[in-house]
């Protein structure tokens, strides 16, 4: 396979990054930008929007017209179609990732266990679809992963509720692993994240020993998550299975500092970003020394954790398109990286939110919030964009 970039590797290139883009498109997405780039406004915005939903205020429109437009695919997964397909006119393939939110019954986990099968018949039909995803929290109740985590006695009610969680998780991974289809376990809160890492080992141990099909996640702004990395490879090497890592920064920052303070212990959180960027970029090291033993996802949109990883690749000789390594970012965001990445050759995915407006606004209401807390990023997606409608106003001349 060949080594060598048929485009050379340019982010600042706003020509392929929106290519896929209508000048309409890109003036919604500034004044989206614009809107998100205020602190203030998304303090306020959110409880307002979700008093509104809940009372049945008419704004959902003004909602799936604005935010959800710009950070999810639709309602349903054949709603979804038409995003993938763009997508895929870049080269980009799609992660679907039903989004819904905040449910807490048996009736619920099992629909959305159901839900993401459909994914994963859908991704069979569909080479744009390169991954499937799951929240562990989708499939069971979030105090009883908790509980486990705090290693407090579980009652034979509970026992039988948490084996449904892991049934659910395991039909998941048995119907990616018939089908050939790569499954995200996503991570969460670390009060929990010990049993989800247990569950998602298992999982490796039992569906990956041809290949990489299910891979955890590493949220690399926790200061032990290197180690876990390093530790989980071992006992796969030992076990005679392949890793799956999907390499994250994280997402629960603030959350996790305030519980940590409020409940007397050390934060899990490094002390600093530039701790968070050395031990992911040290991540990314450690995977490609053992690239056939591991399937790297490196969802990312820090470009100089992009660059590392294709300079990387460049300098060892892996072919820009090995099955193994996979870049990502979040459909709305950071197409500099996504679309440059897979013009130059790279495999690169787009994780692509779905499902009903109301019960994807925790997910967007997150997104916002991150886009306003990431250094840089708001003002980086607004200077891109204001660069590609310059550049196509001076072609037109």
């Amino acid at each position: 396979m060949d080594t060598i970039s048929p485009i050379k590797l340019d982010f600042n290139n706003t020509e392929i990054a929106f290519r896929g883009k209508s000048d309409k498109d890109l003036n919604k997405a500034y004044w989206l930008f614009k809107m998100v780039a205020s602190n203030a406004l998304i303090k306020i915005g959110t409880p307002i929007t979700n008093f509104s939903l809940n009372i049945g205020l008419p704004i959902q429109g003004i909602i799936k017209n604005t935010i959800y437009r710009q950070f999810c695919g639709g309602e349903s997964i054949a709603d979804c179609n038409r995003a993938i397909q763009e997508l895929g006119q870049g080269n980009v393939t799609t992660i679907l990732d039903y989004s819904v939110e905040g449910e807490d019954s048996e009736e619920s986990f099992e629909e959305c266990c159901a839900e993401i099968l459909r994914t994963v018949e859908t991704a069979k039909q569909n080479p744009l679809i390169s991954f499937c995803v799951f929240k562990p929290t989708g499939l069971g109740r979030f105090d009883l992963l908790a509980k486990i985590d705090a290693k407090e006695t579980l009652t034979e009610a509970e026992k039988a509720e948490y084996q449904r969680l892991w049934d659910r998780c395991d039909r998941i991974c048995r119907a990616c692993h018939e089908a050939g289809i790569r499954v995200l376990v996503d991570a969460e809160h670390s009060w929990i994240q010990d049993t989800i890492d247990d569950i998602a080992r298992e999982m490796m141990e039992k569906y990956n020993r041809e290949k990489p099909i299910v891979y955890n996640t590493y949220q690399l702004y926790r200061a032990d998550k290197l180690a876990s990395l390093k530790a989980d490879f071992a006992y796969a090497k030992t076990a005679g299975f392949h890793l799956g890592a999907k390499i994250v920064r994280g997402a629960y920052m603030e959350i996790e500092r305030e519980r940590a303070k409020e409940n007397g212990y050390p934060s899990p959180i490094q002390p600093n970003k530039q701790a968070s960027d050395t031990d992911y970029n040290q991540a990314i090291h450690f995977c490609l020394d053992h690239i056939d033993q591991i399937g790297l996802m490196a969802g990312t949109h820090n470009e100089q954790s992009c660059r590392i990883l294709a300079e990387e690749m460049e300098n060892r000789n892996i072919p820009h398109n090995l099955p193994n390594v996979f870049f990502a970012q979040l459909l709305g965001m950071s197409d500099n990286l996504s679309f440059n990445l897979a013009a130059a050759g790279y495999n690169v995915a787009k994780y692509m939110p779905y499902g009903p407006v109301k019960a994807v606004m925790p997910y967007l209401f997150r997104r916002a919030q991150e886009n306003t807390s990431v250094g840089g990023q708001t003002g980086r997606e607004l200077s891109l964009i204001i660069k590609e409608l310059k550049r196509r106003k001076s072609v037109r001349k």
